[in-house]
């Protein structure tokens, strides 16, 4: 059903008459009882609403006037353009959050005289938060609107960043962790509705795969700018970065980002209970299938992430620029597998690319292994690991695709629930690496053995819970 108010909130940046008022056309009695009706803008195109929802902009020429299935269809390129780079800046404070700290964990260490178990679990506590967090915000989110709880949280993280780098002792930084979790919980989540809320089927592929994009490359190249920040300041610097960082997020939220939900597409008063929101997400077999394929892949990554400070810069030798400049190289396999993965889910459809990007994932694993014991040293664990990670960026803009596309009417739900899932089982399982590595220190195998565990999951969900010949193809 065509909405005014939609259209003013959602595309009032739209090109030419999409931006201004709009004022009915003059049409009979009987015409408005048989048709939609229309609506003739100050430059005189008409708008007419279809019964399926889409929208025909009629101009000079009617016949080639194009249909705008979605609102986002409407956005000029460069409106679309400054939403993609402050959502993805959104999206990014998250795994900033996360990983930024990660190349002074064994400076950490030493400050507090504690063990390396100890400071894995501020970040099992900073990505427990998170998960929390989504839990409450996406849902949210749905029923009073993007941007209230976008603010409300961003401000709460800076706020705990703040705490965070003044903390005097390990426990009062891991409740400062926590709070800085939940306070980066609404950009990720948020982002992900905002985009389903404007677009639909094959552009909803292009639009999520650059914030998979920067899901995926952020936690990658966090810890190289930590690295760098370790050289210009101590290790309660990166806490005070952060804390900027959120402040800038703040004040671009209030200036730029538009509220793309609509009162009346809320889930308010008369419309479905939050709980009913979950239920109808959750009884998705689809969705089950692709949130398991999710956080096995984040689990995956995020046991390379806690484990790699003291496998490459302890048993390796690596110094902190070393490391950070490891891991921007296997950004670059992320860039390359997410990229490469929308344009082949839009082709043949994200089931198939999963399909083999998660079979890459455990032979990659399995591959680590190997070449430790065979004893190969830092070149055996690091080529096998890039393709870890580029399998990884193949994988997760698919999860997203496939979970969003099926739930548009409780996006910021669904989207809650992939979030929390992907950093709640992500931050329970990457301190098992630490478990199995507490006699013998962590190593390759060690971190391995975690990673193939987890694509063996996401195969098995693909196969027996996804199933992707019952799956369709996505919507023009």
């Amino acid at each position: 059903m065509y909405s005014p108010e939609l259209w003013k909130d959602v595309v009032s940046d739209a090109p030419r008459t999409d931006s201004l008022p709009v004022v009915k056309a003059d049409d009979s009695a009987a015409d408005a009882q048989q048709a939609p009706h229309p609506e003739r803008t100050a430059t005189g195109s008409i708008r007419i609403p279809s019964a399926t929802g889409a929208i025909r902009t009629l101009g000079a020429n009617p016949a080639t006037a194009p249909v705008m299935l979605h609102p986002g269809d409407a956005i000029s390129l460069g409106r679309r353009t400054l939403y993609i780079i402050l959502l993805g800046a959104l999206t990014a404070l998250g795994p900033f959050t996360i990983d930024l700290y990660l190349p002074a964990f064994p400076v950490l260490e030493e400050d507090f005289q504690t063990t390396a178990a100890a400071i894995q679990l501020t970040l099992t506590g900073t990505m427990i938060g998170f998960a929390l967090g989504q839990l409450v915000v996406g849902p949210l989110s749905d029923k009073v609107g993007r941007r209230v709880p976008l603010i409300a949280v961003t401000a709460l993280h800076v706020l705990a960043s703040v705490g965070a780098a003044f903390a005097p002792d390990l426990g009062l930084l891991s409740v400062a962790r926590v709070l800085m979790g939940v306070g980066a919980a609404a950009g990720g989540v948020v982002a992900m509705a905002i985009v389903r809320d404007l677009f639909g089927g094959r552009r909803l592929v292009v639009m999520l795969s650059r914030l998979a994009l920067v899901s995926g490359v952020a936690p990658v190249i966090a810890p190289l700018i930590g690295s760098w920040l370790l050289t210009l300041m101590p290790w309660r610097g990166i806490f005070g970065v952060l804390a900027a960082y959120g402040v800038v997020m703040l004040l671009s939220t209030i200036l730029f980002v538009p509220e793309t939900l609509p009162v009346a597409r809320r889930q308010g008063r008369g419309g479905a209970t939050m709980l009913q929101r979950y239920r109808s997400v959750l009884s998705d077999r689809v969705f089950l299938g692709v949130l398991v394929i999710g956080g096995m892949t984040f689990s995956g990554l995020f046991s390379y992430l806690s484990a790699s400070p003291f496998l490459f810069q302890v048993t390796h030798g690596l110094d902190a620029q070393q490391y950070g400049l490891l891991f921007a190289v296997n950004s670059l396999g992320v860039v390359f597998g997410v990229q490469t993965a929308s344009r082949l889910a839009a082709r043949f459809g994200p089931q198939w690319v999963m399909a083999y990007s998660t079979a890459v994932l455990l032979l990659a694993g399995v591959a680590i292994i190997v070449t430790d014991q065979l004893g190969l040293g830092l070149w055996g664990t690091v080529i096998p690991l890039f393709v870890f990670m580029t399998a990884c960026g193949f994988t997760f803009p698919n999860v997203q695709v496939l979970a969003l596309d099926r739930h548009g009417k409780a996006a910021g739900t669904a989207a809650s629930i992939i979030g929390a899932t992907n950093f709640g089982v992500a931050g329970l399982i990457s301190p098992v690496v630490g478990w199995l590595s507490h006699d013998a220190g962590i190593t390759a195998t060690t971190m391995a053995s975690v990673m193939v565990g987890c694509a063996a999951i996401g195969i098995l969900s693909l196969w027996f819970v996804v199933r992707p010949r019952t799956v369709g193809m996505l919507a023009p």
